[in-house]
């Protein structure tokens, strides 16, 4: 529980918001508070022979405190004002002032927050200076380079902050533009494979209609039914290569690849798949309640090539032991999911660094959107494992 009352947090954090959208309003504030101290201190005190201070000395202490409400838009300038004034007003006044000079140690705090090394050196010299020749003993000099050399100090830790803050940005900007660079990367090279894929499944059924259709001819008087069965066979797999081509839309094919004209495998070997991994040493726990569900050529192929990818990534990059694929229809689309366990716990499973790195799941992703469907993946329950889902429609 906060030992401060709700009322009194939520001033201030307001109060916070106003100076941080208006920094003229606190610079104005410390402007009047330096002011409001010097003068206080000339009117509680009296000159050397006792006869109070001129009408001159109260504006030159207003002088001193004068120039910070600019401090931020001109540093250097700011700081050369206030020690212009209070130089003279601090040797005429020198027995009443207090050996910390609060407008002067803001001015020099904030030039040293927005300067160069360079610049800071030739500050610090020129305090020194004025320190040793604007006070009149030895003691006295050695406290005013001590409380400015703390001021200049705070303000090239500032400085300093300030610039390695800007390298962040700079270094953060620049990894999400490479991070970027590589995910486009990745989704170029995984539509080329799918272009290829895709390639093989529409020269496979293209070999099909040629074939069905110069049979077709030869059997339409001796065997009616054959033939009929033939032309309605090429009518069926026209339709899915219509399917397919309209998939293809926007897919480059890279052309320096040799294609091969057997069809994609599809979920029909998902059981030699699932012992593959099983062989690596992962319990794999198959529900193909859903294998059987109507696909076309192309998303049975994108359902294989999700769930390899999937399996891949957990044997390469993960500590898991135990993986379960399931396959389930719904409405009018086929889900698949692929869960893992995330080992045990001696390091963050790896199906992470497939998050990281992005080039697997945009694989995923892009292989499930080629097909009219889609695919997301993400931390298991609890923050454990890794887990891939897609949905594909159905012919």
């Amino acid at each position: 529980m906060s030992p401060f009352p709700q009322s009194s947090v939520a001033w201030a954090r307001s109060l916070h918001r106003t100076a941080a959208g208006n920094p003229y309003l606190l610079d104005t504030a410390l402007a009047l508070t330096a002011a409001t101290v010097s003068v206080r201190l000339l009117i509680a005190s009296r000159q050397p022979d006792g006869t109070p201070w001129p009408w001159w000395m109260y504006l030159l202490a207003v002088a001193t405190a004068a120039p910070l409400p600019w401090r931020r838009r001109a540093p250097v300038l700011c700081m050369v004002l206030v020690w212009a004034a209070l130089g003279p007003y601090s040797h005429l006044a020198h027995a009443i002032q207090p050996q910390f000079q609060f407008a002067a140690l803001i001015a020099l705090y904030t030039a040293a927050a927005h300067t160069a090394p360079r610049s800071r050196a030739v500050i610090a010299a020129a305090t020194v200076v004025i320190a040793v020749v604007g006070t009149r003993s030895l003691g006295g000099a050695f406290s005013s380079i001590l409380t400015f050399g703390c001021a200049l100090m705070l303000g090239s830790l500032v400085w300093t902050q300030r610039q390695l803050n800007e390298q962040l940005v700079r270094r953060a900007e620049q990894l999400e533009r490479e991070q970027e660079a590589e995910a486009a990367k990745a989704a170029a090279e995984e539509r080329t494979r799918i272009a290829r894929d895709m390639h093989d499944i529409l020269a496979h059924s293209v070999s099909l209609m040629v074939v069905q259709a110069e049979a077709g001819p030869v059997v339409v008087r001796s065997a009616p039914d054959r033939a009929e069965r033939a032309f309605d066979s090429i009518a069926e797999t026209g339709r899915e290569t219509l399917v397919q081509l309209r998939a293809l839309l926007g897919v480059l094919r890279d052309s320096s690849e040799t294609a091969q004209t057997a069809p994609q495998p599809g979920l029909a070997a998902l059981p030699e798949l699932v012992e593959g991994v099983r062989r690596a040493g992962i319990d794999v726990r198959l529900d193909d309640g859903g294998r059987t569900a109507p696909l076309s050529a192309g998303a049975d192929s994108a359902a294989y090539r999700i769930i390899q990818e999937a399996l891949t990534n957990v044997v390469k990059h993960s500590t898991a032991r135990t993986v379960s694929v399931r396959l389930q229809r719904v409405d009018d689309g086929l889900r698949l999911e692929i869960e893992d366990d995330g080992g045990d716990g001696r390091r963050p499973v790896g199906s992470a660094s497939v998050v990281r790195s992005g080039r697997g799941l945009v694989g995923i992703r892009e292989r499930a959107a080629a097909c009219g469907g889609s695919a997301e993946a993400g931390p298991g329950p609890e923050g454990r494992g890794f887990k891939v889902a897609a949905t594909l429609p159905l012919s």
